[in-house]
Formats: structure tokens, sequence, C-alpha cells
């Protein structure tokens, strides 16, 4: 809640890795953000007029969330503590990145984000709570309908647990589904059906449009459709007479597992499309990992945290969260088994974009038509796994040119290893290969540049100083490889230059990054571009070149 001050470097949101990948300007535009910092040094009191109460509001609720997020890290530990922070609250500041890999490497990173399950799980418990106790007192069962009782019990916890976590896109989303099963209750209609889905997924869309095109939206509905239509289709069973309880409690039992496992595959594959097509990694365990986990974190750690968060402010919370640590313990230890086991995560490369569509037509038919006939979408929704891909690059080379990698015996050879490495696992998972590092023999480098020394060693020169090579450099330059990127303006070209592919500052500024296909014999030097300005388009948030260099054209 206090102002501060902070000495950085703000550059606009970063382009996309590769022509096609994730635009994280797109987002930034519409969550209003207009720049991106990296902070140099401490924070500092900066004093400054007194906002207005919306923000003194906003900030007067951080302040909870981050002294809750505290309370609960001290409780419980930072191992325990920070995937329970990240659950309650939204603050991922205790989070170990090992234990983000194992959770994502056994597929159950979806844990660590509030959404869909989160707020089901919140809201159901709080709805059946608060019916229970209704039921239990017979006076007010008989003076007040239960069931409208506990959906208002289930809107007001969903709403607190919302604010709380700091009201993220996919937390804002399913609190809005889950608000709308509730609003049905009150209003006396079924609460999981297609037709309530409709109209969250409407709510949704009227609010956020742009949400359409995010992984998150697409994958909590496509579960949510998944598993209502799992629900039309299950047989109703008829209830036993005064059957004896053994036989009562293996029926209970078997029914249970059954509908779980069904659950976990149904919701699986149908957010498996997306999950492929976006993330390029499939945990190939994850229904294991998630079957073992769901009744730890359905029935113990997030009712237990729940109830841990809500009293924790008085003093009397421990109790609670020292229970959901040890559930929290439980899940890791099963993530850290799943994620050790062999092949346990796959990438898949992506697959043309207009086949995600094709998919969700497919998904889309095996959830809304019923009887046999339903699975005839089901090759359609399977397009993103099976459909041929495009042939790889043979080379990219990342915004404003500060790092490449080719195409070598099936591997993405890394022209600088552990340089933005960030847009080199973006690239490399979507074109489905292994990044390794450039061997040090057979080049030659410095401090701005690196050049293949021996025939063969590489396509590439690279030169990313943020001046430009003299006439003497940009001729070693152009005689070392038929491709020469350099990451400042280059005025003039030495006659060495010709028949040479030459990319500079000019171009990754008006173009961003870019993957190359040779086009022909390799003796040509032709060379077919795919920029990421032309994947983007002109779009109020496209922005093109190097992000932190001013003076490259850009």
């Amino acid at each position: 809640g206090q102002a501060v001050r902070l000495f950085a470097i703000l550059n606009p949101p970063p382009a996309p890795a590769s022509p096609g990948a994730y635009d994280f300007g797109r987002n930034a535009f519409f969550q209003g953000m207009g720049g991106v910092a990296f902070g140099l040094g401490e924070a500092r009191p900066a004093y400054l007029p007194e906002p207005p109460w919306r923000l003194r509001a906003a900030m007067w609720v951080n302040g909870v969330r981050y002294d809750l997020a505290r309370r609960i890290v001290a409780r419980q530990g930072e191992r325990a503590g920070g995937v329970a922070a990240a659950m309650t609250t939204g603050h991922e500041a205790w989070l170990d990145p090992a234990e983000v890999d194992v959770m994502r490497d056994s597929g159950l990173a979806h844990i660590l984000s509030i959404s869909g399950l989160h707020m089901a799980v919140v809201g159901g418990f709080a709805f059946f709570l608060v019916r229970l106790l209704v039921a239990a007192w017979p006076w007010l069962a008989l003076r007040a309908p239960g069931k409208k009782v506990a959906a208002w019990a289930g809107l007001l916890a969903v709403g607190t647990y919302l604010v709380i976590s700091g009201h993220p896109p996919p937390a804002e989303r399913a609190a809005i589904t889950a608000s709308i099963a509730f609003l049905a209750i009150l209003l006396d209609r079924q609460a999981i059906t297609m037709h309530a889905l409709a109209v969250a997924a409407f709510v949704v869309l009227l609010l956020q449009p742009e949400a359409i095109v995010t992984p998150g939206f697409q994958m909590s509905f496509a579960a949510t459709a998944a598993l209502v239509a799992l629900v039309e289709a299950w047989p109703r069973r008829p209830r036993e007479i005064s059957a004896p309880w053994p036989i009562l409690l293996v029926q209970r039992s078997s029914a249970w597992i059954g509908a779980a496992v069904l659950a976990s595959l149904v919701a699986g594959a149908a957010t498996g499309p997306f999950a492929m097509q976006h993330f390029n990694r499939t945990a190939m365990y994850g229904l294991a990992a998630n079957l073992a986990t769901a009744p730890v974190s359905d029935f113990l750690i997030m009712p237990a945290l729940a109830l841990g968060a809500l009293l924790e402010p008085l003093g009397v919370g421990a109790p609670f969260l020292w229970l959901a640590a040890r559930g929290i313990e439980l899940m890791l230890a099963i993530g850290t088994w799943t994620a050790g086991l062999p092949g346990a995560v796959r990438t898949v490369a992506s697959a043309p974009d207009y086949v995600l569509p094709i998919a969700f037509l497919g998904v889309l038919f095996c959830c809304l038509w019923r009887g046999p006939l339903r699975w005839i979408g089901l090759p359609f929704a399977a397009a993103v796994m099976l459909w041929p891909r495009a042939p790889t690059p043979d080379l990219w080379i990342g915004d404003g040119g500060t790092n490449a990698a080719w195409i070598e015996a099936g591997e993405a050879v890394v022209a600088r290893p552990g340089v933005r490495q960030f847009a080199v696992d973006v690239w490399s998972r979507r074109r489905g290969v292994k990044p390794v590092d450039r061997p040090a023999e057979g080049w030659t480098c410095t401090r701005f540049s690196c050049t293949p020394a021996i025939s063969g060693a590489g396509p590439l020169a690279l030169w990313w100083g943020r001046r430009a090579p003299t006439a003497d450099q940009l001729d070693a330059l152009c005689r070392s490889a038929p491709i020469v990127s350099v990451r400042a303006v280059v005025p003039v070209l030495p006659a060495s230059c010709e028949g040479r592919l030459v990319l500079d500052g000019f171009d990754y500024a008006r173009g961003g990054a870019v993957e190359l296909w040779r086009d022909g014999a390799a003796a040509d030097n032709h060379w077919r571009a795919v920029w990421s300005a032309e994947v983007r388009g002109d779009r109020p948030w496209s922005r093109a070149g190097d992000p932190d260099l001013s003076d490259n054209g850009g």
C-alpha cells in the first residue's frame, strides 16, 4: 500500500519469440500495460499526492493478500508454503522453479494456477458445508430453503476467493462460470447443463472478448463441456434396497474410482489438443498423477487452505494450514515420482494454425451430439495430434538478431547458449526439436560476434554488438558464412557480401524474429523467410525491432 520509486529500464512488451508464437504484446494491450520494466536496485519510498479511492482500495486488497501469503509461508515453510500461497493468493514469489518444473512435467502445473478447479472446490465446499449445517439444524431446515442459502454462500465464497487471488483472468472466467451455476440454483434451474455453460461463455466473452484466443479460455471451457457431456451420458443406476454394507462399500468405491478415472480421462482428452498446440508439451503420465492427487487436492488441500486462510487473520488457522501442508507435500512427492519416470515429457511440434479450429469443432461435436454418432467428431478432435507437420525451418534468428539456432542432425544448435534462453526454448518446442549448445571447436568468437572458422561449422555469422561492425569486420563476417546477421544497421556492404544473405538492424526493426528455409541447392544460397511481423499483422499491439536498442532504426 505504499508509493515507491524504482530505477528501471522500460521496454515495450516483448515481441513473439518466433513467427506465430505467443504474443505478449497482445496480452499486455488488453491488460492496459504499455511497457515492461526491468528493475535496477532497490525500491525506495516515493512521496506522491493521495491516490483516488479506487487505487487506495486496490492497494489495501493487495496488502491484505501479501500479508496472508506471508503468514501462510511462515506457517508451512517455503516449500509447501510457496505452493499454498500461489494456490490461495496468486503470489508466486516463494515458488521454487525446480518444483514448478516438476509440477509441469508431471501434468500437475494447473493446480498452481488459480482457475476452474480451485473455484469449483472452494465454491462447492462452501455450498455443501452450509447446506449440511442448515440440514443439521431442524428448526432452520423447516423454515429456510437450504439449497438456496447454500448457493448464496457459494457465491460469497467465490467472490471472496476472486478478490483474495488478485482476480487474474483465469480466475475471473472460473468465477463467472461458478456464479452462473449458483444463480441457476437460485432461479430453480439445473446448475450443470450445456445451457449454463453457454451462458457463462457468453458472459466471459462479453467482458473479455480477447479471451477467445487464449489457451486458458479454450482449455477451461473445453474441459467443462466434456465433463458436462459426461454427466449427461452417465447411466442412472437404481438404488439398492436393504443391501449389505460390504456390498454397498464395494459398489460405491468402484463407482467413485470409475467416475474419477473417466472424469480425468475425458477432461484430459478435451484439453489435449490445446495443450499440444499452445505449449508443445505432453505429460505422458499426467492422467495417473492427476488421479493420484485429485482426492488430496479436492478433499484435503483446498478445503484446509480455505479454512486456514479464513481463520489465519484471527490467529487460529494453524491447524488447517498444517493439514494443508501435509497434503501439499504428498502432492509434490507424487509429482516428483511421476516426473522422474522414463519418457515423462514429450515435446510435440505445433500443427498449422488452421488445425486447432478443426480440433475444436471435433471436441464440440463430441460434447454436444447425443448418441453413438458423437464419435464421428473423434478423428477431428485428434487433428492436432494426427495432422502432418510443416517442414522444420533450417534457421531461426531471434528478435533483434541477438541469438540464433539452426537445424543439424535433427537438433537445434544454439549460437549463443544461455542468451535469451526463453525465446530459444519457445522456438525449439514449437518446432519439436531439442536445443543443444554450439560446439566450441570450429568457431571464432569475440565479445560481439561468432563466425564459423571451418567449412561446415554452421550456416550463420552472428554479430550482436550494438555498434555496427567496421568494414574489415563485416568483410570477415561475409567471407565466413552464407548468412550474416548484424544487430546494428549496416549502411554499406563490401564486395565480399555479394551473394550472401545479410540481415541487419533495419530488417529486425521492421520484422522481428525470422525463420528461414533453404530454397533450392545449398550452393545457390536462396532462402525463404517468414518474419514475426508478417504473422502478427497490423494490430494496435504490434511492434517490431530490438526491445532494448533505440539506435537501430526501430
